[in-house]
């Protein structure tokens, strides 16, 4: 996989004109969020479809590992996933079995899904799932180097508020603690050949994260955005007399 840097942002609302105007903004991929999203799944194929035709891929979070999810979300036209709490390279692997045809995995193959233009597209060219295993326990970091060479999974995407979570409330302090962690993600990413990828909350933070080696990056959140600019224009506007 190259590991040219790679902008997105995270799309929780599930609104189809945000995932459009994103793509028309230029975000290099976004993220459907079904873990912590607002929507329900049947909310994802207008928003995939509202990326057609651009540049934007469109990665979808699934809440947990099961594979007929992960497959009907690839059939729907994902170009990738996003897997939370992958603790080990089992995990890791079960993972890009779900994803995958066989002979590497075990996904169900249909012709006439959205994926394959439904049969108007041979099979064979549409492209492999970008598949990206979220980083978000000491435990994950202790096993990021097993994580990165399982072959299939393409970027090591740290959660920064579940680690962050992780780590303050483990009853011995974590050695090196939260910075160390994201270092050894990006070294056991980088060792493998892949990416590292990570969630910026605050864009003044981009820089910081670009040079430790980050190079798959989500900057805010529609709904964050959204809340942010809200309590501005309310903070600005005057009150009712």
């Amino acid at each position: 996989m190259k590991t040219d840097t790679r902008i997105g942002t995270w799309l929780s609302i599930g609104s189809p004109v945000i995932a459009e105007l994103a793509a028309l903004s230029g975000f290099d991929w976004v993220l459907l969020d079904l873990e912590h999203g607002s929507a329900p799944e049947a909310a994802l194929p207008e928003q995939l479809r509202a990326l057609r035709g651009s540049r934007t891929q469109g990665i979808v979070r699934v809440g947990a590992p099961h594979p007929e999810l992960i497959a009907r979300v690839l059939d729907w036209g994902a170009h990738g996933i996003m897997v939370p709490h992958v603790s080990s390279a089992a995990e890791a692997e079960a993972v890009v079995r779900a994803a995958h045809y066989p002979p590497r995995g075990r996904r169900g193959f249909s012709r006439t899904v959205r994926a394959h233009d439904y049969g108007l597209r041979d099979p064979e060219s549409t492209p492999a799932p970008l598949l990206m295993a979220q980083i978000e326990t000491l435990n994950a970091v202790n096993q990021a180097t097993g994580i990165a060479g399982v072959e299939g999974i393409d970027v090591l995407f740290v959660g920064p508020a579940d680690l962050q979570h992780d780590l303050q409330h483990r009853s011995l302090p974590a050695s090196g603690g939260f910075e160390d962690g994201l270092d050894r993600v990006v070294a056991a990413a980088r060792a493998a050949g892949k990416a590292a990828g990570i969630l910026v909350r605050d864009p003044a933070e981009l820089p910081q994260r670009l040079k430790q080696g980050f190079r798959q990056l989500a900057i805010q959140s529609d709904l964050a955005l959204l809340r942010d600019a809200f309590g501005k224009l309310r903070q600005n506007a005057p009150s009712a007399s």
